[in-house]
Order: structure tokens, then C-alpha cells, then sequence
């Protein structure tokens, strides 16, 4: 149960909502909890979470057009600047604040899902790992 509870905590801080998991995570560490597992349960659910915003920006551009979030000249000239920089953008996807949006503007702009994927898991794990040497080795 507590593997379940990282995953679905770490799913929810993913997506566009407000909650962390990092205290969450470091509370299982240190209660003795498999850290494989932990890192593997937070790196999925937060990974999941990002891709549902990935699925949303991609679904919901059209909405958003017609609403007039967005207009089709901004879109264009963010798609520009994110095939120059969207693998370096979408390494920051773990920031707190910005990473969530970052995700959602992927799938807006229609992001090769491959590459996101790659990107995100890359900086969604790095993070969890960091976490977890720093409470191991006590840094």
C-alpha cells in the first residue's frame, strides 16, 4: 500500500494540480521502505502524470483556439521555439511551478511523444534518485 500511495501521489503532483511528493517519498526512505521500489513507483506515477498533461495540451488545443486561450500565430512561433528547444525545455519538466505547464505545452504543440517520453522519465527519475542519495548519504 505504501508503493501505491508514492504512485498516486507523485501522479497527481504531475499533473496541473498543486502537492508534492518529495516528502513523501523521503518519509517512505527513511521509514526503512524499499528504495528501489519507491523510486520506481514516484518515477512512474510522476512520469504518468506528465503525460496525462501531455495528453490534455494535445486534445485540448483545438478547444483552447476556439475559446481564444490561444491564437494559431502564437502556437506557430512557440512550435518554433520548442523544436529548437524542447528537449532541453522538457528536462526541466521536474521544476516545481513551471515543470507541470512545460508538459502540458508539449502536447499543445504536438511534441514528438517518443522523445517526451525519453525526456521526461530521464528528468522525473533524476530527480526521485537525487532525492534519495541526499536522505541515504545524509547530504
Amino acid at each position: 500500500m505504501i508503493y501505491l500511495s508514492l504512485f498516486f501521489v507523485a501522479l497527481i503532483s504531475a499533473t496541473l494540480f498543486p502537492m508534492g511528493s518529495e516528502a513523501l517519498l523521503i518519509y517512505d526512505i527513511t521509514q526503512g521502505h524499499n528504495i528501489y521500489l519507491l523510486l520506481l513507483f514516484a518515477s512512474l506515477g510522476n512520469i504518468l502524470g506528465s503525460l496525462i498533461n501531455y495528453i490534455l495540451g494535445l486534445k485540448g488545443e483545438e478547444y483552447l483556439e476556439k475559446k481564444g486561450y490561444l491564437k494559431k500565430e502564437k502556437i506557430e512561433k512557440y512550435n518554433k521555439y520548442f523544436k529548437k528547444y524542447g528537449a532541453v525545455t522538457l528536462l526541466f519538466s521536474w521544476l516545481p511551478i513551471v515543470g507541470d505547464p512545460i508538459t502540458f505545452v508539449a502536447g499543445v504543440l504536438k511534441y514528438n511523444w517518443k522523445y517526451f517520453l525519453v525526456l521526461v522519465s530521464i528528468a522525473k527519475f533524476s530527480r526521485y534518485l537525487f532525492l534519495a542519495l541526499a536522505v541515504n548519504y545524509n547530504l
